[in-house]
């Protein structure tokens, strides 16, 4: 698996693709910053007279429902059917949909329209995806959903939609219905700092644009892991969060071959 990581950090490094992300203004600098950290090319549209040709001249499409809005929701659909259309890969991001019944009703129109890449989300929101009596307050993950549960919850998802499932977490949850992978580099410093969640979202779309499959998703959560691993620091939060920048500008192949932490079963 680390060969396959490096290797789709390098052709992303080549191909330098452009990532549409139509994200919450909460966490739209550091999606753009941890985009370019990779060596790929952000761009924040979201006005809907443009999202289409945007969105079709991209690699990529994020789409995040954080701090939704009637204009955000419009652009949304466009560019969700644009990329659809293109065959472009999109991520959508199901950020608060346990603790909202406009973001929950929202996003199941959505996947009766359309076919995500990968839907994302913490333990709660992809719970809530599959529980729609579930609740939980605010957009943090409830501790009582175990990773064995939200895997259960995980494949069956993955296999109604067709798609990749991605839980966030303690312990990362991938799967696409077949294959689960939990990744266990996550670290607690990364709940600190607002953002982090929709990053892994970016991230995805910029592994995805050289590689459309699991893979892409493993790299994208392995490497935001390791880069929070190698950025511990005592200073508090913002050299943290500073730190985190770096170390996905900068991450090596060494790092990954040695701090990677995964299981996977079939």
């Amino acid at each position: 698996m680390n060969y396959i990581i490096n290797d789709i950090r390098r052709k992303t490094r080549c191909k330098k693709p452009i990532v549409h992300c139509i994200t919450n203004p909460i966490s739209i600098n550091l999606c753009a910053n941890g985009i370019l950290a990779v060596g790929a090319k952000p761009i924040m549209a979201e006005h809907p007279l443009e999202v289409c040709e945007i969105t079709r001249d991209s690699d990529a499409l994020l789409l995040n429902l954080g701090n939704i809005t009637d204009t955000r929701i419009q652009s949304i659909k466009m560019s969700a059917k644009t990329a659809q259309e293109n065959n472009i890969p999109f991520i959508i991001d199901a950020v608060g949909v346990a603790c909202s019944q406009l973001r929950r009703g929202f996003i199941n129109e959505l996947l009766k329209e359309f076919t995500p890449t990968v839907i994302k989300g913490n333990y709660s929101e992809i719970y809530a995806l599959y529980d729609e009596k579930y609740e939980s307050a605010g957009v943090d993950v409830d501790k009582n959903v175990t990773t064995k549960t939200i895997s259960e919850i995980s494949i069956r998802l993955a296999n109604q939609y067709g798609t990749i499932i991605l839980a966030s977490g303690e312990i990362d949850v991938i799967t696409d219905g077949k294959t689960v992978v939990n990744i266990y580099n996550g670290i607690p410093e990364l709940a600190q700092v607002t953002g982090t969640g929709c990053l892994v979202g970016s991230l995805c779309g910029c592994f995805l644009s050289v590689e459309k499959n699991i893979n892409a998703v493993i790299t994208a959560c392995s490497v935001l892991g390791i880069c929070g691993q190698l950025s511990k620091t005592e200073k508090g939060n913002g050299s943290f969060l500073v730190s985190l920048m770096d170390n996905l500008s900068v991450l090596s192949d060494l790092q990954v071959e040695q701090l990677l932490r995964i299981a996977v079963t079939n």
